[in-house]
């Protein structure tokens, strides 16, 4: 009776508008996914650590160099 040949008066379009959007929020959008690994490089891992009172300035200063001239190499 509604099927007159074009797939129920455009669903078929409006589908593939879904499955397109879909796709594009996927893969398009910059946007950090909760729940995403991320992995933090040594400098951030190291602020981290000075921040929360994990080490004293000195250490951090002497890491800090550390991991500096290892990136220089």
């Amino acid at each position: 009776m509604f099927y007159d040949g074009y797939h129920f008066w455009g669903m078929h379009l409006i589908w593939w508008f879904v499955w397109l959007s879909l796709l594009f929020w996927i893969f398009a959008i910059p946007y950090d996914i909760p729940g995403q690994r991320r992995s933090d490089s040594p400098f951030d891992i190291l602020r981290k650590r000075f921040a929360s009172g994990q080490m004293t300035n000195e250490e951090y200063q002497e890491k800090k160099k550390i991991l500096e001239k290892d990136l220089a190499k």
